[in-house]
Order: C-alpha cells, then structure tokens, then sequence
C-alpha cells in the first residue's frame, strides 16, 4: 500500500491512507476472534471460512444483519466508542441463536464521516469483543469514508453474521405444548432498541451524560451506553440440556411483538408481570417521559433480553445450564391455550 495516494481524492475528502492505517491498527483486535475455521486473513476481498459439518447430517446456515441505530450518538457524545460494536455483534447473533444456529463469523461496515483511525479501530475492538462473547470470528469488513454526506464526528456501525445449525435441530416451535414454561434471560439494560425515544426523554443532546444518577448506581451515559448482553453461549447450553421449545431475541417491540414471534397460532404465552425484574433505568425512562407501561412492555425489553421456552420436564435442566453460564434467569410464565382473540401473549 506504500504506493497508494490519491491528492484528487483526498482533496475531496477521502483519505486513503488513513484507511490502511485504521486497518492496520485494528489487526491486533480482529486476531482475537479467529477461531477452527477462519482461512483468511484482514485484507483481502473477501473473508473465507471453513466450517466443521462433521457430525451433521443437512447443515442450513442461518444469517442475520443489524446496527447499532441512534444509540451511537450517545457514544459519539460521550466520545467513547469502545462498546457500540459489542451492541452490533450481539444485535445479529443474538437473532439467529432463536433457530438454534451458531454463529461462525461476523462481518461489520463502518459509514464515517471522516475517517479517523484511531476511532475506527476502537470501533472494530468493540466489535471483535463481542464476536469472542459470540464464539464466532471476525473475518472482514469495510470502512466508507463518506465526506459531505455525514458530519466529520458521525458514524454508522452496522454488520452481520452467519450461523449454522442442522436441519433436524431447528427450533421452529412445532413441538410447543401448554404447560411449557417461560424462562426470562436478565438483560443488561436497554441494549440497543428504542433509543429515538430515549434520546427524547432525556433530550440527550442538551444532557449531562456525565452526572451521577443516584437510582441508577452510575451516571446517565455510562447507563445508557451499557452493551447488549450476549446470551449464545449460554443459550446453546441451554439447547443440549433441555427441550427447548422457543426462544425469542427481545429486541424493538417490546414483550409484545417478538415474543409471540416463537409460539405457533392457538397457543399464548401467560406472562405475570410481578415476576419480572425491572432494571431501575426502565423506571427512570417511564416516569421521566411519562410513557405509559403498555407502551414500555411494546417499545423495550424491560430487563428480559431473551426468552426460552421449554417442556416443564426440563426446565430445571435448562435453568442450571443457564446459571452455570452466569444468566440471571428466572421462570416468568407458561403457555396456554389462545383464548378467543387468538393473542399469542397475554402480560397478567
């Protein structure tokens, strides 16, 4: 690359070797990830992976894709951006983990608006942390530098991964009963959906992210900028104890919409609503924008980022897997027979 420049370019506003420094400064963080499997190395075109199929009998690869949305406008803010790539890791994985698919590989794409090395390889160490919670490997990327079209401090951080899970050990809720039981996986807090409302509240461009916020042990930002917890390890253990019967990414949406993504027509899943445990930031977020509780349970995770559901045979087997791999997880319900609105989540 010592050849490379372009003065037309840069004068333009795109800086190439900026680009190749940003790679290689970010190496040491994409070598953290590779796991059997990986066959190329960062640079090249495109990022090679050979999967272990052994022992399977029809391998189906399952892929997801998301970003971290306006939630990196508070890291922007608060000029950290060592976390938001563990959001965008565990927005994608999180989703395909559902099928009963592991991840083998992630690949991320970072829009700036002035490419800035330093910032970019943070943003990559915070992506390859996440892929080492994930078990799965970092093998490519791209950096647009996007002068003109975004401000020079902006970014956007999105990506997305590949998984694979045999064919017969899809979980696609066709063996769901009443009386299996609904196993809630703690969040670590408000994770990476509905933060155009939070920003809102809060009116986070005028805030003090900095603060101390006594309810919530820490300040505003620190709060807010939490990552999105990463439940694949633990949910695969849960997988090869138990009779899992369903598993639902709590993302955007809410209690109400992807729940009910997992349970098949005729059945509903009976949730109490005393059982769960609110993280104080949801409280906080509820009384400051005065949002009312129906609107919470459609919009955030409300401290439950992932929900198994499981034969009752095996729920305690379920639970200690889970446990063992350090979830806070506790039954919140069961499913039952849809009443006559066919709902397929009553919140009790």
């Amino acid at each position: 690359m010592q050849n490379s420049h372009s003065a037309s370019y840069a004068a333009a506003g795109v800086n190439i070797e900026a680009g190749y420094e940003g790679v290689k400064l970010m190496k040491k963080h994409v070598e953290r990830t590779f796991i059997d499997g990986v066959v190329s190395d960062i640079g090249g075109f495109g990022g090679l992976f050979r999967p272990d199929m052994k022992g399977m009998e029809e391998p189906v690869l399952v892929s997801g894709t998301d970003g971290v949305g306006t939630k990196q406008r508070i890291a922007q803010l608060m000029d950290r951006h060592d976390t938001v790539g563990i959001d965008c890791v565990a927005m994608c994985v999180n989703d395909i983990i559902c099928c009963g698919a592991k991840p083998l590989f992630f690949l991320d794409y970072i829009a700036i608006g002035k490419n800035d090395p330093e910032k970019v390889a943070t943003l990559v160490s915070g992506v390859a942390e996440g892929c080492v919670q994930a078990g799965c490997a970092l093998i490519g990327g791209e950096t647009a530098e996007h002068p003109g079209t975004m401000a020079a401090d902006d970014y956007d951080l999105a990506g997305f991964s590949v998984g694979i899970v045999d064919r017969k050990k899809i979980i696609d809720n066709k063996t769901m009963r009443p009386g299996d039981v609904v196993i809630a996986l703690a969040s670590s807090g408000i994770h990476s959906n509905g933060y155009s409302l939070v920003r809102k509240v809060f009116d986070i461009e005028h805030a003090d992210l900095g603060k101390d916020v006594p309810e919530l042990g820490t300040t505003l930002g620190e709060a807010l900028l939490t990552p999105t917890r990463i439940y694949v390890k633990s949910a695969l253990a849960a997988i090869a104890a138990a009779k899992v019967r369903g598993i639902s990414h709590i993302t955007g949406g809410g209690f109400y919409e992807n729940i009910p993504r997992s349970i098949p027509d005729g059945l509903c899943a009976r949730v109490e609503k005393s059982k769960i445990i609110i993280p104080p930031v949801f409280t906080l977020l509820q009384k400051t924008g005065d949002i009312p509780e129906r609107d919470m349970f459609n919009t955030y995770n409300m401290g439950v980022g992932m929900s198994i559901i499981v034969s009752p045979d095996t729920a305690d087997a379920a639970m200690e897997a889970l446990k063992a791999h350090g979830e806070n997880a506790y039954i919140i319900g069961e499913i039952a027979e849809a009443g006559p609105d066919g709902s397929k989540i009553e919140i009790l």
